[in-house]
């Protein structure tokens, strides 16, 4: 059956000498896997360069619900990137984010919802001149209320502990070890009031601003256990002064 979708490239692997492995986050079918076979002329449709990472794609494809991979039939490129490719620091941040995303979508099927934030968010990052030092931990907050566990941010007058495992606010330390103490759980409350409009007002060292990611990823980790230490960690780390 022939679809057409708007889609997001996640990742890719070289398959062989001339072909490539691709999951792609698609706006009517959510995560696929496509294997798609590199053109090798100027005029051919399927160029590598559509599939770097986080490019914003329209295709179509013949889609098979029981197959393990697709086959994309036409492609083009949906909105170009304007800054990102020659800007190290945006391009850094979109490798975390799909690493992130390859991990954090994995079982996504139909989500329209999800589909427009993760787009919408990689168009603001690309038309932003500024200030964007925190958007990966504004994204990564805001993509769990499209995946299942936003947590719970009501707070009852001395419920001064967060629990990590049961995403709430507690009276007391849980007898686990995953919670955050008092003064982190304030500041994750503060977090959660971040977008990409007032994200430039809250001012973080690198190492706090470091310290806060790897508590967001150990929260998606223990919602989605499966999911490994990022690689393009490291790099993010050493970004912003």
């Amino acid at each position: 059956m022939l679809r057409k979708s708007k889609a997001i490239v996640l990742h890719t692997i070289k398959y062989g000498d001339s072909s490539l492995i691709i999951d792609l986050l698609t706006e009517e079918e959510g995560r696929l896997t496509f294997i798609v076979k590199l053109s090798k002329t100027m005029k051919g449709k399927m160029k590598k360069q559509y599939f770097q990472p986080m490019t914003l794609l329209d295709i179509e494809f013949d889609f098979r619900p029981n197959a393990n991979m697709q086959h994309i039939k036409d492609i083009r490129i949906d909105i170009p990137f304007t800054t990102i490719p020659f800007n190290p620091i945006k391009t850094s941040i979109l490798l975390f984010i799909s690493e992130f995303l390859l991990y954090a979508t994995r079982s996504e099927q139909y989500n329209k919802t999800l589909f427009q934030f993760v787009k919408k968010s990689i168009e603001w990052l690309d038309a932003s001149v500024s200030n964007f030092a925190n958007f990966h931990i504004t994204f990564m907050l805001h993509l769990s209320k499209f995946i299942g566990f936003f947590p719970n941010l009501s707070k009852p007058k001395s419920y001064d502990f967060f629990d990590l495992r049961n995403a709430e606010f507690c009276q007391y330390a849980p007898i686990h070890i995953d919670y955050l103490k008092p003064n982190d759980a304030k500041t994750l409350l503060k977090l959660f009031r971040m977008n990409y409009n007032n994200m430039r007002l809250f001012r973080f060292s690198r190492n706090e601003r470091n310290e806060i990611t790897e508590t967001i990823l150990k929260y998606y980790t223990l919602h989605i256990p499966s999911m490994p230490k990022l690689n393009s960690l490291t790099i993010l780390k050493e970004l912003f002064d």
